[in-house]
């Protein structure tokens, strides 16, 4: 199973509070390791202006203000641009699908601080990652469900609407979830 381009969506009573609620964008999948971002839980005290400063990035006339996340716990200090497939990094950037890129070196801050780089974009600060079976072995014991990549639920919505916009797209009423699950 490839889930590289889904989307991951935490299940009530998951049991790890960084991940209640969360919408994961899965960058890689292989069977020796995952890594994916958290869409819709923003950075509450960075915006993309304080983070462009501490950086030393001057901002041109045309730069636009992205959106800053938590996206995930891994390397949190770290900064990770999901991005439209209009773009590709100078050799940097990991190509997910025609419809998704991650960058994340300092070339595509600097062309988003320019009013260039992709058309649509979010900054994640840290990952989620999994290990040699870790993520279906959760998926296996109804922590996450998955369904396909939309780039207007990534790129376009609310960080609050995420969540209950992809269990709605596979027909999943959120308030029919029970935070305990069975076998059968």
């Amino acid at each position: 199973m490839d889930l590289t381009g889904k989307l991951l969506i935490a299940m009530p009573g998951m049991g790890d509070p960084r991940f209640e609620h969360s919408v994961v964008f899965l960058c890689v999948h292989t069977p020796e390791a995952a890594m994916g971002l958290i869409v819709n839980k923003p950075a509450p005290d960075l915006r993309f202006d304080a983070l462009l400063k501490q950086l030393g990035i001057p901002r041109g006339d045309r730069s636009r203000d992205i959106r800053v996340h938590f996206g995930g716990p891994v390397e949190h200090a770290r900064g990770f641009v999901l991005h439209s497939g209009d773009y590709e990094g100078e050799g940097s950037t990991l190509r997910v699908d025609d419809r998704f890129g991650m960058t994340a070196t300092l070339d595509i801050l600097q062309a988003l601080a320019e009013g260039a780089g992709p058309e649509r974009s979010m900054l994640a600060l840290g990952y989620a990652g999994w290990g040699p079976g870790q993520l279906e072995g959760e998926i296996r014991d109804n922590g996450w469900l998955t369904c396909d990549a939309d780039e207007e639920l990534i790129f376009g919505l609310p960080d609050k609407r995420k969540w209950t916009s992809a269990l709605k797209s596979i027909g999943v009423d959120p308030f029919s979830l029970s935070a305990t699950a069975g076998n059968a």
